[in-house]
């Protein structure tokens, strides 16, 4: 299971917004599911930080060509050169969204998500694109609602479960990731 994890990049992100991601990220870990991010700053470094401080697997799917533009949490660098484009490899790579904070990018990568169909889940209060997009469908096709989630670790019980499609829910993964 993969989870992306989209938001605020590191000149717009207040402390309670990386803070809230780095648990987020921590949640994820915890769970056995491999973190995705954009593998910059803001709230994808806090991701990357909390998941790599619970023991998690990290990717970070960059805009630029250098991997040396990578937050130091990245596992895996995919250093793509396609600059905002990226958004449809993040998206793609990823079984559900989280979102948290964010400005106009975020709410572009959110919106390849529900493009192709992905749970999407705003962790609410975190300000920006997540509190915006909240509880609602990003356009008139209603392809998915995006989910509002009021902590952490409910925003990513929502992406684990709702990228199941709800066959097997939250309980079935968690024991299946046990057993790994």
């Amino acid at each position: 299971m993969q989870i992306l994890v989209i938001g605020s990049d590191g000149d717009h992100c207040p402390e309670s917004t990386y803070a809230a991601a780095k648990e987020v990220g921590a949640e994820i870990a915890s769970r056995g599911a491999v973190l995705v991010t954009g593998g910059l700053g803001g709230v994808m470094e806090a991701a990357c930080r909390g998941a790599k401080e619970k023991g998690g697997m990290v990717v970070g799917i960059l805009p630029q060509e250098d991997m040396s533009y990578a937050n130091p949490y990245c596992d895996i660098i995919v250093p793509t050169g396609m600059g905002f484009s990226r958004n449809y490899v993040t998206a793609y790579s990823a079984d559900s969204a989280i979102v948290v904070g964010g400005g106009a990018g975020t709410y572009v990568e959110a919106l390849v998500a529900y493009q192709k169909g992905k749970p999407i889940v705003a962790l609410k209060g975190t300000g920006g694109t997540a509190d915006k997009i909240a509880d609602s469908y990003l356009d008139d096709r209603k392809t998915v609602k995006v989910m509002a989630a009021p902590t952490p670790k409910d925003a990513v019980d929502q992406a684990l479960d709702h990228a199941l499609n709800g066959k097997r829910g939250i309980r079935y993964f968690q024991s299946v990731a046990k057993m790994l």
